[in-house]
């Protein structure tokens, strides 16, 4: 991008933005390697928080215009300084998001921000194609969208926060965040903190922009707004619904159900170990965490002994009943008010008394039970026994109920990985280990807070939050 087209650039901005009432203000100065832009900062930011969405939108599309001209070393400075401090205010902002929501736990959510932190994708992800002919050669590049909407769960508020402010802003956008009302506080915290560092490191402000108080208004209007360039949802059914609806490009991360399987060949304590691990990864909150388990008859209460052994705490049908009263409302949908609560909550209010220790409550019911069918978010496994591997395989497909989020197995058998694998279509799979393995807790590979099943990107990176330009210069640059 030349300098003219950078200058017609802001003065459209500009004249956009004065047009409707704005204040103007000279931005810091990019670095001498970069031209210098003016930016529109709309009055009453702070931050990146304002008190009218249209200010931030606005203040958003003049930061990405910032950012186009500082070109790629500069988004790869605002991506490390973004990461040197997320690390540093890792526990802190867990901290407050447990004490903002009043679910899950510090310890988890601090381990959620580290690893969005370190395996986020940053410009290396960008890796143009390129292809090369007899009549010359075509390259494949990655551009930004421009300004993306984000809506973000209360379920993981400071973690998404960091994911997307890498991926996306390593993609060359700037987002404007719609935080969930549950999580208003942490999420408005953590988009301050990295904002500071994107203008330690030189950046422009209002790279991460938000309205100080979201409400339905101001969600409809970003998801509908002509500056806008693409929705990112991530959330629950109703918030994906939204933005496929809104007329816009969008990427939706819906819920999940995560069934795991476990036939007579598995490693029946490490198994019980793996599935503890994810199912009680901070009160089961994140969407990828088993929710529910298909386990083969013949080792089912070998399994269930295992799990006990490793620290789970078996409630009896008795006490599966009475949970379930206060667990399940009326509608027969979890009861908001225990989701991400701990095992001593949720047991204390049948009058049980965990130990301070308890991590996971495990129980058994049938297939049809709401515990098994329904996305509780709350640090309870269900159990069912299946007579064979295609009875369990067939039971964990209905239950996950066509999301295609994740699926885990515990097998000896490779070809049975392989045929769950093809059968239950899921875009993050995980064979004889915990579920966060697939997204680099434990496992390889990197790390990714919006899965997106419904419209079918799954765990997105920087690419996914670009535009794919190709490039042709016939006859030219081929020099074999």
């Amino acid at each position: 991008m030349d300098e003219a087209r950078i200058t017609e650039i802001v003065r459209q901005v500009l004249a956009e933005f004065q047009a409707g009432g704005g204040t103007v203000a000279k931005a810091a100065a990019a670095p001498a390697a970069s031209p210098s832009v003016a930016t529109v900062v709309p009055s009453g930011g702070n931050d990146g928080i304002f008190g009218d969405i249209e200010d931030a939108i606005n203040a958003s599309v003049a930061a990405q215009a910032q950012l186009a001209a500082m070109g790629m070393d500069m988004r790869k400075k605002i991506v490390s300084a973004i990461r040197q401090t997320a690390l540093a205010e890792s526990r802190r902002l867990a901290e407050l998001a447990v004490a903002d929501t009043g679910m899950g736990r510090a310890d988890h959510k601090q381990a959620k921000n580290d690893l969005a932190t370190e395996k986020t994708p940053g410009t290396e992800d960008l890796v143009p194609d390129c292809f090369t002919g007899d009549h010359g050669m075509t390259f494949v590049d990655y551009a930004p969208f421009g300004v993306i909407g984000s809506i973000t769960p209360c379920t993981n508020p400071t973690s998404t926060i960091i994911n997307h402010g890498i991926a996306m802003i390593a993609a060359g956008n700037s987002v404007v965040f719609g935080p969930h009302p549950a999580a208003i506080q942490s999420t408005l915290e953590a988009i301050r903190t990295l904002n500071r560092a994107i203008i330690r490191a030189g950046g422009p402000p209002n790279l991460l922009t938000s309205i100080a108080e979201p409400t339905l208004r101001t969600a409809k209007i970003l998801m509908t707004h002509p500056k806008v360039n693409l929705l990112v949802a991530t959330g629950g059914a109703s918030v994906v619904k939204a933005a496929m609806t809104s007329g816009k490009r969008a990427i939706a991360a819906g819920p999940g159900n995560p069934p795991v399987v476990v036939d007579e060949t598995a490693d029946l304590p490490k198994a019980a170990r793996d599935i503890i691990a994810g199912a009680s990864f901070d009160n089961n909150m994140p969407c990828i965490c088993e929710k529910e388990c298909f386990v083969v008859q013949t080792v089912a209460d070998q399994l269930i002994l295992e799990m006990q052994h490793a620290g789970a705490y078996l409630i009896n049908r008795q006490h599966v009943d009475s949970l379930t009263k206060i667990l399940i409302n009326e509608e027969g949908h979890p009861n908001r008010e225990y989701v991400g609560k701990s095992p001593q909550v949720l047991l204390s209010a049948i009058g049980l008394s965990a130990p301070s220790n308890t991590d996971l409550v495990i129980c058994e019911t049938a297939e049809e039970h709401p515990f098994v069918q329904e996305e509780l978010l709350m640090p309870i496994l269900a159990i069912v026994r299946v007579p064979d591997y295609n009875a369990a395989v067939e039971a964990a497909v209905r239950a996950e109920h066509g999301f295609r989020h994740t699926a885990i197995i515990h097998t000896a058998r490779i070809d049975r990985i392989t045929d769950f694998a093809k059968r239950i279509r899921v875009n993050l799979f995980v064979a004889n280990g915990p579920c966060g393995a697939v997204l680099g807790s434990g496992g390889e590979g990197y790390m990714a807070m919006t899965i997106a099943g419904p419209t079918g990107e799954g765990a997105c990176t920087p690419r996914i939050f670009s535009i794919r330009r190709r490039v042709a210069l016939p006859g030219s640059l081929r020099v074999l």
